[in-house]
């Protein structure tokens, strides 16, 4: 997947990037996995998107003990994940990320999701958004869309600022039915992703925008920075578990203002 999304890039970009991969490993005297992340930064799409993919094992830190799956009857672990971020040149194209990940401890289970920040109200784009989303999620199951829009909708949410990140998507964790079916669920919803980004950007990327569009979409880079920096679940596993610092805060943009 992080070779497919980062071709669909290039082409995006008229093949005239390339992506700056830094191959990294979580423990450099014994072997705990590691991973690669691929950064771009300021072309005519993008102002940045990174990609990431990541395989990492070995023994959690003992604060993990209570609040991961299985980690009380042993501390050894095995995950893997593929996280995307993209961040807009042009602020009438939302921001996009998306995330899967696959965790052993004791027990085994899939997480992940998407969403889509945008800096303007589009109500057409939130509309068909959901809509490719829900279609995608009844092809598994009738009920794993609105169940995993509602957690959407509570997980990417800024307490302190009494608001929601974006507009939403689907996000879930701990999914453990049948490997092969939440596999093939996992694995439909990166296609479904690269689908999305594609068309949002396609129908966008001719538009024009003023100074004034790129002061808000700032602002809301912002949020989105506190989110991450905050709140959010991988980038916290990712820093406490040894993971690359620099690939874990790939997500952050270039350049966010506040008020």
């Amino acid at each position: 997947m992080q070779n497919i999304i980062c071709n669909d890039i290039c082409n995006l970009e008229n093949n005239k990037i390339k992506f700056i991969s830094t191959v990294w490993k979580r423990n450099e005297k014994k072997d705990e996995g590691g991973g690669e992340y691929r950064i771009f930064q300021n072309g005519i799409v993008f102002d940045k998107v990174g990609v990431n993919f990541s395989k990492v094992y070995g023994i959690l830190p003992k604060q993990f003990q209570q609040n991961i799956p299985g980690a009380k009857k042993s501390l050894k672990f095995w995950a893997s994940g593929v996280s995307i971020v993209m961040h807009m040149k042009n602020p009438l194209i939302p921001a996009m990320h998306f995330n899967t990940r696959y965790i052993c401890t004791t027990h085994d289970w899939f997480g992940g999701g998407m969403d889509v920040t945008p800096s303007y109200k589009d109500e057409k784009e939130k509309k068909n958004f959901h809509y490719i989303l829900k279609k995608m999620c009844d092809r598994h199951d009738k009920n794993y869309y609105y169940k995993y829009k509602k957690w959407c909708d509570k997980y990417f949410y800024l307490p302190h600022r009494k608001e929601a990140r974006g507009i939403g998507g689907i996000f879930f964790d701990y999914k453990k039915n049948n490997f092969e079916k939440d596999f093939k669920f996992v694995r439909d919803l990166g296609i479904t992703f690269q689908e999305i980004f594609n068309q949002i950007i396609k129908k966008k990327i001719k538009r024009k925008w003023t100074l004034k569009d790129k002061e808000m979409q700032y602002i809301k880079r912002g949020r989105y920075v506190e989110f991450n920096l905050l709140h959010d679940r991988g980038t916290k596993f990712g820093l406490q578990t040894g993971g690359n610092v620099e690939g874990i805060l790939m997500s952050l943009p270039p350049l966010a203002k506040w008020k």
